[in-house]
């Protein structure tokens, strides 16, 4: 989009910081600790845990081999020198051992219980086999091994009182295998955000239906829902809405009844039938308009009655570009979370940029690394809000921050992954506070 004059100041005031919009709003959508629910573990995956679960089982139960081999006093070995021990047993996973008399080795396969007595264990490939014994009645062990060696302790993965989940950490599937380790069949988790989503504009029409002249299909709407689906929200599609106040205002307020936040696309500009904005206004309160971003800059942050709006833009690709960035943290925060710092890490630039002051902007890149095994970072070939595109051709966005006016080949940039908000429950957060996972 190609603007002759500085637009820091146009319809009316300063563009306003992304990170202070956030978390100002985030303070204002943060709600009080909602009642969790009991599920299953199979159900529990990527949902929010509601209350602090600790362990009352030791993880592994009791002390076991890491290998396969032969089990031992560590006080039965000659120092520096090779011991020959008569063998005595085997032991398997699933076994009750009997104890290991002294002096004694005794067979021990992966996983087995250690027997009373032993407290470190030779690998198969270590261990020789005196020509005077037959069928492995002894076993010659060479020196170097330290006591405990290939013996897993009693707790040595959990213990009895370590913390499983904190409250407001997204569960994984690592965390799910760890409650299943210590015995539990379900767990407490928070109700899953519901979201009322719909697109505006009097041009857009669903796919399926027959164009008229002048409009087009509505990507966005579709887009948005499977984002907010990929991050474990109940989605509503409330479908598209004309550019009429009083239909938005009606849809708003039914919406305002159910969701626990009301997502738009479009009508958040300064044009003439940009409504949701107004509605908001007249309606509703819109706690930030306008951020200092590249591209969606014309995106609102409100509430009607009690319910948090976030409005995106309507260009697609803006639209998803501040899901990513705006929309998606907040959504962390209504959770019952914290604000989520974006996780980037450095790259080289394999292009040349221009950009406006005092205002972020998001270069939509593909990152591969070159023979060095250093990243670089490649630009999509076109800019425009619009090309949905740039959004499939890109791994993530290079952050270009407010007062860096260009870049060339070969300088550094911070690379930010699009999916990294997805487990943002993981991450560090502006507020510094404690991590939700």
């Amino acid at each position: 989009m190609a603007q002759l004059r500085d637009d820091c100041f146009a319809f009316g005031g300063r563009l306003i910081p992304l990170d202070d919009a956030l978390s100002q709003a985030g303070l204002q959508f943060r709600r009080e600790n909602r009642p969790g629910d009991s599920v299953g573990l199979y159900d529990a995956l990527d949902r929010l845990a509601s209350h602090k679960v600790e362990s009352t089982e030791a993880v592994p139960p009791h002390p076991n081999s890491a290998v396969d081999g032969y089990a031992v006093r560590f006080a039965d070995l000659h120092p520096g020198e090779v011991t020959t021990l008569p063998t005595d047993g085997y032991a398997a996973a699933g076994d009750r051992p009997e104890p290991l008399p002294l002096g004694h080795a005794r067979r021990i396969l992966t996983g087995a219980v250690l027997p009373p007595g032993a407290d470190t264990v030779f690998m198969d490939e270590d261990v020789g086999f005196p020509d005077t014994a037959a069928n492995g009645a002894a076993v010659e062990l060479p020196p170097g091994l330290k006591v405990g060696a290939n013996a897993r302790a009693a707790g040595e993965d959990i213990g009895v009182g370590d913390t499983l989940l904190q409250p407001g950490q997204r569960i994984g599937p690592a965390d799910i295998g760890r409650l299943a380790s210590v015995g539990l069949q379900s767990v407490a988790v928070l109700p899953r955000l519901r979201v009322a989503l719909f697109s505006t504009g009097n041009e857009i029409r669903d796919p399926g239906q027959a164009l008229g002249p002048g409009q087009v299909y509505d990507s966005n709407r579709h887009a948005l829902a499977g984002l907010l689906e990929r991050a474990g929200a109940v989605v509503s599609d409330l479908g598209i809405l004309p550019d009429d106040p009083d239909r938005l205002e009606t849809a708003l307020f039914t919406a305002s009844g159910t969701a626990d936040l009301i997502l738009t696309s479009g009508g958040v500009s300064a044009g003439d039938h940009d409504i949701v904005r107004r509605v908001l206004e007249r309606r509703g309160e819109i706690l930030f308009w306008r951020l200092a971003v590249k591209p969606g800059r014309p995106l609102a942050l409100g509430r009607f009655g009690d319910t948090p709006v976030i409005g995106l833009p309507g260009n697609p690709a803006a639209a998803v570009m501040m899901f990513h960035v705006a929309a998606l943290p907040l959504l962390r925060v209504l959770e019952g979370g914290s604000l989520p710092r974006p996780l980037s890490v450095p790259v080289v630039l394999d292009f040349a940029h221009r950009k406006k002051p005092e205002r972020i902007e998001y270069v939509r890149v593909r990152v591969a690394p070159d023979a060095q095994g250093q990243l670089r970072a490649e630009k999509f070939p076109r800019e425009g809000a619009g090309i949905l595109s740039s959004i499939t051709w890109a791994t993530g966005y290079v952050a270009l921050e407010s007062d860096r006016l260009s870049v060339e080949p070969g300088e550094t940039g911070q690379y930010t992954a699009f999916d990294w908000t997805f487990s943002a429950g993981r991450l560090k957060h502006l507020d510094g506070g404690p991590h939700d996972g």
